[in-house]
């Protein structure tokens, strides 16, 4: 067990030496659910080469591009290992990685990027949206899935024996919700009571989604203050709202810095936030007596956001949003607080 203990893809280390994490990365996936057709008169550029002539498309379109979708093979591995070295010679030391069953995680590669490159890499397990699976994973009872979670937990990875995970997720969610994720977000719950770990959800692209997973959640019998809610800038953009869903106790992610496009091909009706925006919305939940329950990160998970492809990669926010955060008048101390505190504090396994 690995309690009172934040379990990295190298093994348990105590809490007090992740120092700054960003709480929500790929480092490795391919995307293919999340392909969105592009619009009318552009059909032929879902497969343009990756071009810095093309590239202006790809961001504005990144869910279209089919190769854009790919974050594997030797060439990502490459850019991304490099990333992970800028990052770290930014001040940065962990990172979580939470591909989980439906996003062809490779938890043999997250060891191996680990030790290259000395980031503690905290490993996921749990599964995406339903529409990622298999038929044979959707039929799958819940006593199955939890032994399945709870065994990479405790014991090792199916595809990495000598990997265990540190955290449950991202349990990835459609809405509305689906009978499989339903499923999983009961089991999840399960393991958690048998394990004492953190949990991530991923919720699916409309403001109810979040209140909804953690009811469902609760009702379970798990622990919403040891529960993260991903995404949150394009599902509660309500101001009202975002106070209300704070009042919960999970920790809130605000994890898609980087991505400045006010179009979000998830759910067209939603414009994504700049990370300004971003900016002020932590300023409120600071304001608001909410400063321990927030994570930020990029949440990379497609090919133009490395800097190798034309974008910010795993530095960004600490090269262009710390001094940014800083001008704004958030004080270091809050600024040491959601890198390095809060990350620790969530990643941290319970005393069962």
């Amino acid at each position: 067990m690995a309690s009172g203990k934040i379990q990295t893809v190298l093994g348990p280390i105590n809490p007090e030496d992740l120092g700054i994490t960003m709480a929500h990365e790929h480092l490795s996936m391919t995307f293919d659910v999340a392909y969105v057709p592009p619009p009318k008169g552009m059909e032929g550029m879902s497969e343009c080469p990756f071009t810095i002539e093309n590239l202006g498309w790809i961001r504005q379109y990144p869910f279209s591009h089919k190769e854009n979708l790919q974050l594997c093979g030797s060439e990502v591995v490459e850019a991304v290992k490099k990333d992970l070295e800028q990052y770290k010679a930014l001040g940065g030391q962990g990172i979580v990685e939470c591909t989980t069953h439906g996003l062809q995680r490779k938890a043999g590669l997250l060891r191996d990027l680990s030790r290259e490159t000395g980031i503690h890499i905290i490993a996921g397990t749990g599964f995406y949206v339903a529409g990622a699976q298999r038929m044979d994973v959707l039929n799958r009872p819940m006593e199955v899935l939890v032994k399945l979670m709870a065994t990479e937990l405790q014991t090792g990875c199916i595809d990495a024996a000598d990997v265990k995970c540190g955290i449950l997720g991202e349990i990835g969610t459609s809405w509305p919700l689906h009978d499989f994720e339903k499923c999983v977000l009961e089991a999840a719950a399960q393991v958690q009571r048998i394990v004492g770990c953190p949990v991530m959800f991923g919720p699916g692209p409309h403001h109810e989604a979040p209140l909804e997973i953690v009811r469902l959640f609760q009702e379970a019998g798990g622990d919403a203050s040891k529960a993260s809610m991903a995404h949150l800038e394009c599902t509660i953009q309500d101001e009202g709202q975002l106070s209300e869903f704070a009042e919960l106790g999970t920790y809130m992610q605000f994890d898609l810095f980087g991505m400045e496009s006010s179009q979000y091909q998830p759910n067209e009706a939603v414009d994504m936030p700049s990370d300004a925006q971003r900016i002020q919305r932590l300023w409120q939940l600071v304001d608001e007596g909410f400063e321990k329950q927030i994570l930020v990160s990029h949440n990379i998970s497609t090919r133009h956001r490395l800097r190798a492809f034309g974008g910010h990669g795993y530095g960004h926010i600490m090269q262009n949003l710390v001094p940014r955060m800083q001008n704004r008048g958030l004080s270091q101390a809050i600024i040491d607080l959601i890198l390095k505190d809060n990350p620790r504090d969530f990643l941290t396994f319970k005393d069962l």
